[in-house]
């Protein structure tokens, strides 16, 4: 009897091995348990957002003034005749890009005359996205400033600081597009002030710096350590046209002088008399017999039928002061002269074969310049 009941117990066994084979092999997921779910899952909270502290130094410096620093897109016509046969002329003319300072809530935005010279289609893009075809209310070749506008409202403007507290030394920022990457920021410092005589511009008085410079920057904005504007970036000095540390810009205050300028007039009147001259050496002294020490520049020519030449100047008298104001550089008497109001009438100082004279001359308006700067 006990051995029967042992066979019967076998083959059971025998049987539900046989049947789990075949459900192992043919539906194995009806012997899977769903795992039960973990209790930490349902738990656990997302993590909380990060607040940024409030910035500091330049970062808030660029917080401040990057807003108002705009991309300027601008398409010129080609001259099919000077391209080869086989060259196809570019549907929408030779593109350029550069940068613009938002300068008051009317929407005039200050940049490069080089920029826009010869544009027959600009384009302005804000640094919140937004766009706008832009106007050239008037353009000054001779310090290569160009004011734009823009039908926008409620626009970001940048806050005017001054270069009569800038020191050489001081952190500065520089904000642009630079090949058109996108807004970009490069920190250095003030290089040097005042730079003249580099042949950049007529009339020159450049914030030097090393902050990054590069192609498409031409009219942004450089920022002092609370984001105030305080010039505009206009040239580099390059071997390979990127930037090698040395940049230049052009003040806020002349800047903001020719923007009121164009604003009302279109153009910069400047005040012209016509002569042309030289700085006063010692060999030059000596070879004219002029009295040691002597003061002021010579004047080499004067312009036919010119102002001077009415007043009665002449090649070889040594012009020493005009309306009032001392001279020693032809670079210091042409910004003398240019800052005389047209048509007014101002005295120039000059010494002829050892006599001083006061020559009355009524100022003219000084011609624009034949050839654009490209």
């Amino acid at each position: 009897m006990l051995r029967r009941w042992w066979l019967i117990f076998a083959q059971g066994c025998t049987l539900a091995l046989a049947a789990l084979f075949v459900v192992q092999t043919l539906r194995p997921e009806w012997l899977l348990r769903p795992a039960p779910p973990r209790a930490t899952e349902a738990t656990i909270p997302p993590p909380p957002a990060v607040a940024l502290p409030p910035a500091k130094g330049l970062a808030a410096a660029a917080e401040r003034a990057a807003p108002a620093v705009v991309l300027v897109r601008t398409a010129a016509p080609v001259n099919a005749s000077l391209l080869p046969r086989w060259h196809p002329t570019p549907p929408e003319g030779r593109q350029g890009l550069g940068s613009g300072v938002i300068v008051d809530a009317e929407g005039h935005i200050l940049t490069n005359h080089h920029v826009v010279a010869g544009a027959e289609r600009i384009d302005v893009q804000l640094a919140d996205g937004r766009e706008a075809t832009g106007t050239v209310m008037g353009s000054d070749p001779e310090t290569d400033l160009a004011l734009l506008h823009i039908a926008l409202d409620k626009l970001p403007v940048a806050t005017a600081g001054s270069t009569k507290t800038l020191r050489v030394g001081d952190p500065v920022l520089a904000i642009g597009n630079p090949f058109g990457v996108g807004q970009t920021v490069t920190s250095g410092i003030v290089s040097a002030l005042g730079r003249s005589q580099l042949g950049i511009n007529v009339f020159e008085n450049f914030i030097q710096t090393d902050a990054a410079i590069n192609p498409g920057n031409s009219g942004g904005a450089l920022v002092d350590a609370e984001g105030r504007w305080v010039g505009v970036n206009s040239a580099i000095y390059s071997r390979s046209g990127g930037n090698q540390g040395i940049g230049f810009a052009i003040p806020v205050e002349l800047a903001l002088e020719v923007a009121q300028a164009l604003k009302s007039e279109g153009r910069v009147l400047r005040g012209w008399i016509g002569v042309q001259s030289r700085s006063i050496s010692p060999e030059l002294a000596e070879a004219l017999k002029l009295p040691e020490g002597q003061k002021g520049v010579l004047v080499s020519a004067v312009v036919a039928d010119a102002p001077a030449a009415k007043a009665g100047m002449v090649p070889g008298d040594v012009l020493v002061a005009v309306a009032g104001h001392a001279v020693s550089s032809p670079e210091e008497l042409l910004q003398r002269v240019a800052a005389l109001k047209p048509d007014s009438t101002a005295r120039l100082d000059v010494e002829r074969a050892g006599r001083a004279l006061a020559l009355n001359v009524r100022v003219g308006t000084r011609p624009l310049p034949n050839a654009r700067r490209r």
